[in-house]
């Protein structure tokens, strides 16, 4: 994984859940998940940043990246 750019996070309590948003500031991309409240802040980075970098990767490839990996 290798985001180049700004990265801005966004953490959200709603009930037991904590919604997390990263905005991708070169290519103005956001991406958000719900997380469990007491999962801790590091492991939400790093899973909305996964999910930036799934994305960011698809928008690169053309879609081909969501094929590769069985998800189309």
């Amino acid at each position: 994984m290798a985001i180049e750019g700004e990265v801005l996070f966004e953490f959200r309590r709603v009930g037991a859940l904590v919604k997390v948003s990263a905005f991708h500031v070169p290519t103005m991309t956001e991406v958000s998940l719900s997380m469990p409240a007491n999962a801790g802040e590091t492991l939400m980075r790093l899973q909305v940043l996964r999910r930036l970098d799934y994305v960011l990767a698809r928008r690169r490839d053309g879609g081909r990246a969501a094929e590769e990996d069985g998800f189309a």
